[in-house]
């Protein structure tokens, strides 16, 4: 089949992707395919993607490292200012070592297979993010997936398992459900086990835990031990990149073996100047975070009637990705299309992304917003269900 019937097929079955053009910063109003809308499409959850900090503290890197890091950090060197931010990050979570990266996939990909190689086994939660699903795929260990939070069935299968190494995979707060992982339960298994646990806290780092420091500390967990972090710096950080924590000897080794760390060029020390700023403005923000959960709340409690009429369900999910399950995909591009034609965009999601049959709106939530932005997709929502 040809490139054209490929595409063709795709767009027969609803599920073409569309890249719009933004033509304004990241934010809660920008212009989107030339026209103004009302986002709640980004994962900016404190809204520092265009914080006035954090541009004023990349210009100051920019003055002094320029805007190229020349190689990779095996080649060219470990700029001060990235062992800085490592240093930084490792403090912050409570860990020993934090290793940097270019971006949460690029981290992903590097870690699993340094953690778990050929005869190895990897046990991960079937509604894992993509990174973390090809990472298992190139680790060449063998793959057991368990159904989405199904600790029994993960349970069984680690009774069932002789390999030398087991390594548990899982998001922390899962990106197209917004539900967030047991941790205390999974730790607890890994000890039964004797097993290594892996978190991506992509959605979870500066949200959650006191003063933002991610899903490990919601539970009172740290990295180290059995307990590895991977986490982004692109949503709630506000700029881009990635960090994995833990004890000293396993980021070491990550150090030693991790591809993506090893073989790619090293990242600008100019971000990593926004990125410090940006960690104090985290652990600073607890009145950002409390504004947030405000606007869940606001959120939910209007979209509850508003589903149960439409026959759409709302996920199970305290976090600020709030899913609206519509099922088709031409019903769920409709109702998408029908909140631009209002001035507000909330994207559509769909297979493979989610499951057959449970496309959605994953409205996305952010500490920029205010109740009244809130409250006018809730009455778009229901204008649009009527």
């Amino acid at each position: 089949m040809s490139f054209t019937d490929r595409l063709a097929e795709l767009k027969n079955l609803n599920l073409l992707r569309r890249r719009r053009l933004i033509a304004t910063p990241c934010g809660p109003e920008m212009l989107v395919d030339g026209r103004p809308a009302l986002s709640f499409a980004s994962n900016d959850y404190l809204g520092f993607a265009h914080h006035p900090r954090l541009i004023d503290a990349a210009a100051r890197g920019l003055s002094t490292w320029g805007v190229g890091a020349g190689a990779s950090e095996f080649l060219g060197g470990h700029f001060t200012p990235n062992r800085e931010l490592e240093t930084k990050l490792a403090e912050f979570v409570g860990a020993q070592k934090a290793l940097h990266f270019a971006t949460g996939y690029m981290a992903n990909i590097g870690i699993v297979p340094a953690l778990a190689e050929r005869g190895d086994a990897i046990f991960a939660d079937k509604l894992n993010h993509a990174s973390l699903i090809d990472a298992v795929r190139l680790s060449l260990a063998f793959n057991h997936r368990y159904p989405h939070l199904d600790l029994g069935v993960l349970e069984g299968q680690l009774s069932a398992n002789r390999a030398k190494r087991r390594l548990i995979v899982t998001d922390a707060v899962f990106s197209m459900d917004g539900d967030i992982a047991p941790l205390p339960e999974l730790m607890a298994i890994a000890e039964r086990h004797d097993a290594l646990l892996l978190i991506d806290d992509a959605h979870g780092f500066g949200v959650l835990g006191p003063q933002g420091r991610g899903s490990a500390a919601h539970f009172g967990l740290k990295p180290g031990g059995r307990l590895i972090v991977m986490a982004t710096l692109g949503k709630a950080a506000g700029v881009s990149g990635a960090f994995v924590a833990g004890d000293a000897d396993a980021i070491d080794w990550l150090e030693q073996s991790a591809r993506t760390a090893i073989y790619t060029t090293g990242v600008p020390p100019a971000l990593t100047f926004a990125l410090q700023e940006s960690l104090k403005l985290i652990e600073a923000g607890d009145e950002l975070r409390n504004h947030l959960q405000t606007l869940i709340a606001r959120l939910r409690a209007g979209l509850q009637p508003i589903c149960a009429r439409a026959g759409w369900r709302l996920t199970d999910s305290a976090t600020a990705i709030q899913p609206v399950v519509i099922g088709g995909n031409e019903a769920t591009l409709n109702v998408a299309d029908a909140l631009l034609e209002r001035g507000i965009w909330a994207p559509a999601i769909r297979p493979p992304t989610v499951p057959e049959g449970q496309a959605r709106l994953r409205i996305s939530l952010s500490a920029s917003h205010g109740e009244m932005q809130v409250d006018e997709l809730v009455a778009a929502l229901g204008e649009i269900a009527s």
